[in-house]
């Protein structure tokens, strides 16, 4: 079973190895939409696969790293797409989550990127 929580995230970036003229190029934001799933079978007593607030607790020092900031200034976020983004979060929650089983980011209401852990 899985379970997923979201978060809205507010910040810059730029993409600096786009090709020359490419609008991403330029400095501009987004209100990133970001979906954490996890995995694991339904506690028999508790009946739920975790707590939510584990969730929001696991995702807090990332969100705090990331909202209203520039990615760019990030370390690992230097060339800061959805994808890399994404790799980003996977890489940092999945130590303090267990069961982390996959990150959706959406930059806009109709683009983005996710992985899961068959991804590395």
């Amino acid at each position: 079973m899985h379970i997923f929580k979201e978060f809205h995230i507010e910040a810059a970036h730029r993409l600096p190895n786009v090709p020359p003229g490419h609008k991403c190029a330029r400095l501009h934001g987004h209100s990133f939409r970001i979906q954490i799933h996890v995995e694991g079978e339904p506690d028999p007593k508790l009946g739920w696969v975790m707590d939510f607030a584990d969730v929001k607790a696991a995702f807090a020092p990332l969100f705090e790293q990331l909202d209203h900031h520039y990615l760019n200034d990030i370390e690992g976020l230097e060339n800061p797409t959805s994808e890399m983004l994404c790799r980003w979060i996977f890489k940092r929650l999945q130590p303090a989550l267990p069961g982390l089983d996959k990150v959706v980011v959406h930059e806009t209401c109709t683009s983005g990127a996710s992985c899961s852990r068959d991804s590395f």
